[in-house]
């Protein structure tokens, strides 16, 4: 069903959304308690899960894990709130939070990070920007999109430090030694 702002039902069960609502400008995507999604989720504003997702989020407003959903997904979007269970990696332009209910399971770059009393994270966490983490991953999604992984991987090999190298210098091929040389 589809409700106007004002013509919520249940104050009490709504108030989270209500609170997104308000914070993105009115629009929100709800992914129900019983739905199950597969794919990429693309929100033109802000999302609140409170159903399965699996695959990728993208959401130009913030998301919003509730605690009746299960995620298995990379999410890219300005805040996340993270109140159910969540494995993947977060990209945020600002603010990561999990709640005392939370379980998150990944990675998370954001410009901060609360996670409050109870509230379980295992993974590793990267506090900057978060607009560069997100033009990064961007950029790396563009690759592989593009079939130039094989630029990724070359601009990776030319980091590898010397013993890395060394190494690996009598099982490479002359022609990729010249390659790797340049």
């Amino acid at each position: 069903m589809i409700w106007k702002k004002d013509e919520l039902p249940n104050p009490v069960a709504t108030q989270g959304v209500r609170d997104v609502a308000e914070q993105s400008g009115g629009e929100v995507t709800i992914v129900g308690e019983r739905a199950k999604l597969e794919g990429t989720v693309i929100s033109a504003g802000s999302l609140r899960v409170d159903g399965k997702v699996t695959g990728e989020i993208r959401a130009d407003g913030d998301v919003m894990l509730t605690e009746t959903s299960t995620v298995e997904a990379d999410i890219r979007a300005k805040n996340v709130l993270v109140s159910g269970s969540f494995v993947g990696d977060i990209v945020v332009q600002g603010k990561a939070e999990v709640t005392k209910s939370g379980r998150v399971q990944g990675n998370i770059a954001s410009a901060s990070l609360v996670i409050q009393e109870g509230g379980v994270f295992i993974g590793q966490s990267k506090m900057g920007s978060g607009e560069g983490e997100r033009e990064t991953a961007a950029a790396a999604a563009s690759k592989a999109a593009t079939g130039t992984a094989t630029d990724a991987a070359a601009s990776t090999a030319t980091t590898a430090t010397t013993a890395d190298v060394a190494s690996d210098a009598a099982d490479t091929p002359p022609a990729e030694k010249a390659k790797a040389g340049s």
